[in-house]
């Protein structure tokens, strides 16, 4: 069975070890270090991966690595410094691809 992670600065995800799930503080300018927790967490038995907007934005190439894998399956979420809508692009984007049009705005 897989697990669930979530990365991101300790503010914005400490809430979510309530739920059970494993969390993974990530200071900022720690970029080098949260792309080896990625990678470990991918290649791991981590199948799903939250991960605040603001982290995911310095790791970009290092998450496009997984786009074109079934796991895992890496979701941003807003963290405490607000949402920046790249979340919600990427949802879209992914369902875009799924059907072939965008269902919100066709």
């Amino acid at each position: 069975m897989f697990k669930i992670a979530v990365m991101g600065d300790y503010d914005s995800i400490y809430g979510f070890s309530a739920l059970g799930l494993t969390i993974f503080p990530v200071k900022d300018g720690e970029t080098e270090k949260a792309a080896r927790t990625l990678r470990t967490l991918a290649d791991g038995e981590y199948g799903i991966i939250y991960m605040t907007e603001k982290l995911a934005a310095s790791l970009g190439k290092e998450i496009d690595r997984y786009k074109e894998r079934i796991l895992p399956a890496i979701i941003l979420i807003p963290g405490v410094s607000g949402n920046t809508g790249s979340g919600v692009r990427a949802v879209r984007k992914s369902v875009e691809q799924a059907v072939g049009s965008d269902i919100l705005f066709g």
